[in-house]
């Protein structure tokens, strides 16, 4: 490199330092996050129940909904289904409670795993990506029009859940 005339090396430098620069900005730039947050809003949404029947799933005024998350192949979201049904029994009843099932489940799953709560399939990927759901077990507390109230990422305890399962 000292052979090269002096402004070649300036330019040298200079372009190592720009591309370091952009290579640190780069790194530093947030990832998506890997849950909703408080105040994200829910949109309404149609989909299909696990019996194949038709579901329109909407937030009006005055309402709370808590939505629950999960996978079937998902060792976590096994743990928390003995515990969501437990609070879903002891919600308020005006308290609306659904599951969302983010995958295609084995046959015979809903044969071998209890689940006492509505449970419907997510409506598609596009849905779940807009969301920022992209982990499991999560549980969404939703008020009016939609907007998340509260949340809980992953295997939560009974205190916490009853929480999320107030009205």
């Amino acid at each position: 490199m000292s052979r090269l005339p002096l402004s070649n090396r300036v330019t040298f430098v200079a372009s190592t330092w720009a591309l370091i620069a952009a290579a640190v900005a780069f790194a530093q730039t947030a990832p998506p996050p890997a849950a909703p947050v408080k105040g994200d809003v829910v949109p309404a949404f149609e989909t299909l129940a696990i019996d194949g029947k038709p579901w329109k799933l909407d937030f009006p005024r005055g309402s709370k909904t808590v939505l629950l998350f999960f996978l079937s192949s998902c060792p976590s979201c096994h743990k928390m289904i003995p515990k969501w049904n437990q609070v879903y029994e002891r919600r308020p009843k005006d308290l609306k409670v659904v599951g969302v099932l983010m995958d295609q489940e084995p046959p015979g799953f809903f044969g071998t795993m209890s689940i006492t709560f509505p449970v419907l399939r997510a409506p598609g990927r596009e849905f779940l990506r807009s969301l920022n759901v992209n982990r499991a077990p999560l549980t969404l507390r939703v008020g009016e029009g939609g907007r998340i109230d509260d949340l809980a990422l992953g295997d939560v305890d009974l205190i916490r859940l009853g929480e999320l399962f107030k009205p």
